[in-house]
């Protein structure tokens, strides 16, 4: 007989395996083990057919009891069930025992197939000649922003052309906390407790001091606009009660 395409399954795996139906359930289990990583004494085997019906693969006599004697069909589950302790049972999912490699730098450097021999062929990156120069006139694009718009420490200010975000600027610098946060960075007390932090951000305070309130927020100078902006009375309109 032609083999058979059936699904494994087990508690650590799942696959699809071609089953010979001359096996006898001892060769089925032997090679069941390098599968799941379950003893054949351990295992205990179940058919589920395509007509979801359940039957037990076993025998008295599992040495000479062949498959065909169960009703096998391509893609049924053979389901194997380890009857081990769970104190005995090896966790084949914890990896945290399990010796890491980690490649040498200077092997690494070697490779022609890496992300870095990528990078140092198409030139990117810190292999870019070009590099501190781009890099440079980023920076001096932020400084221009921030001479251009009269950004200084202590003015007030609206973020991103919003109304309701008002507050007075806190600092302006480089927040190396900010992933690829190359040049400078607005720090704004908004009025209201509507951003991102509270003046810290990464463990590093720029301003003011720790509050479960969060009216800091980091933006780029093109987002701040400088102005006579008076802190908001949302009561000025009401009629006197």
């Amino acid at each position: 007989m032609a083999d058979i395409p059936l699904h494994v399954i087990s508690e650590n795996s799942a696959s699809e395996r071609r089953v010979t139906p001359s096996w006898s359930i001892t060769q089925l289990k032997r090679k069941l083990e390098p599968v799941t990583g379950i003893p054949p004494s351990s295992q205990r085997i179940s058919l589920k057919t395509t007509s979801k019906e359940t039957i037990a693969v076993e025998a008295a006599d599992e040495d000479t009891t062949i498959l065909s004697s169960f009703p096998l069909s391509a893609y049924a589950e053979l389901h194997i069930i380890d009857t081990r302790p769970a104190g005995s049972k090896l966790n084949l999912n914890d990896t945290s025992g399990v010796e890491k490699y980690v490649m040498p730098p200077d092997e690494y450097e070697k490779k022609s197939d890496s992300v870095l021999a990528w990078k140092k062929a198409e030139k990117l990156g810190r292999f870019n000649p070009d590099a501190p120069s781009l890099e440079k006139a980023k920076v001096d694009a932020f400084e221009a922003e921030i001479r251009g718009r009269g950004i200084e420490v202590g003015k007030r200010c609206r973020v991103g052309g919003d109304d309701s975000r008002r507050g007075e600027i806190k600092y302006v610098g480089e927040v190396k906390e900010i992933p690829g946060s190359l040049g400078a960075w607005v720090g704004v007390h908004l009025d209201e407790p509507v951003g991102k932090n509270d003046g810290s951000i990464g463990g590093t305070r720029y301003w003011g001091t720790e509050s479960a309130l969060k009216h800091g927020v980091f933006v780029r100078p093109e987002r701040v606009e400088v102005g006579e902006w008076p802190v908001l009375n949302d009561l000025e309109d009401m009629e006197e009660i």
